[in-house]
């Protein structure tokens, strides 16, 4: 599948992609920081005038600072609040850093690994965006420059989470969407392990929603749905696809809860008990074609 280059034009950066065809959303530009093709992708970093710094990989807006916490507290804490104990992780992607900045936060967290193909989106994010890139000097990280698939294939039984945090399904991305990835991820987790991916938006992605779910069923005992809104993602919300290896886990009903003051210790803009159950409320169009 071909992949999209950014689209400038005056002091306006438009998102136009053949992931998202027929529409595109534009943010204006204040100054460009960073631009280069890193060998894997299209590499851009702008100041903009409302949404701060933006992040865009293969012309596709990656994170903005005005709502990057949305995508990395939920992508993160739904699975994390979702098991037991959870001591090792990995992280496939998120060369931007900010789920890595989450997952620190649970102090049950022993070890993360995390595996990013692109070192030079790691280099960018350090010096554009440190506040998500905060954590990749924290000892309990090994940080792996490598294909995701490949090396997941090489892990059996180690770890209780796995986190993917990947762009959409063209360029680099693209092996992260298949059979094959997802039956790497069921033997790289211990039991009663989770996995937690990118699940793109109902509105514009319900069919490859479908065949994604579908493809876990088949590997997952217990598979779900969430979704929040993220202003600054295509139709303004991004879902999540969340596995369990434990029959008996309930993704919908968070095992541990956070109180007032645990939220503003851990800086959390977005989640919280009552918002992690609410994402697994969809729209009936959406339920109706989903769900089981």
């Amino acid at each position: 599948m071909a992949v999209d280059t950014p689209v400038i034009s005056g002091s306006w950066f438009s998102e136009v992609s053949s992931v998202c065809p027929g529409q595109s959303f534009s943010i204006q530009i204040k100054e460009i920081l960073h631009h280069q093709h890193s060998g894997f992708q299209d590499v851009l970093v702008f100041d903009s005038k409302n949404y701060g710094r933006v992040l865009v990989l293969d012309g596709m807006i990656q994170v903005t600072e005005r709502d990057e916490f949305a995508y990395q507290e939920m992508l993160t804490h739904l699975p994390m609040f979702s098991h037991p104990h959870p001591a090792k992780v990995l992280i496939i992607g998120g060369g931007d850093g900010g789920i890595l900045r989450e997952v620190l936060k649970h102090p049950s967290v022993e070890s993360v690994v995390q595996c990013e193909i692109d070192k030079d989106v790691v280099e960018v994010s350090k010096k554009f965006l440190p506040s998500l890139a905060s954590s990749f000097s924290d000892p309990k990280l090994t940080l792996h420059i490598g294909d995701g698939l490949e090396f997941m294939q090489k892990c059996k039984g180690v770890f209780d989470i796995v986190i993917t945090d990947s762009s959409d399904p063209v360029g680099p991305a693209e092996s992260l969407f298949g059979v094959t990835y997802y039956e790497s991820l069921f033997q790289a987790l211990r039991p009663g392990g989770i996995v937690a991916s990118q699940g793109e938006s109902p509105w514009l992605h319900l069919e490859l929603i479908k065949s994604m779910l579908t493809s876990c069923r088949k590997i997952f005992p217990v598979v779900d749905y969430a979704f929040s809104t993220v202003p600054s993602y295509p139709s303004g919300q991004i879902g999540y696809v969340l596995c369990s290896k434990d029959v008996a886990t309930d993704f919908r009903i968070p095992l541990r809860t956070l109180e007032e003051a645990d939220l503003d210790k851990w800086g959390l803009r977005y989640y919280d008990t009552e918002v992690h159950k609410a994402a697994f409320v969809l729209p009936r169009f959406a339920s109706t074609a989903l769900l089981p």
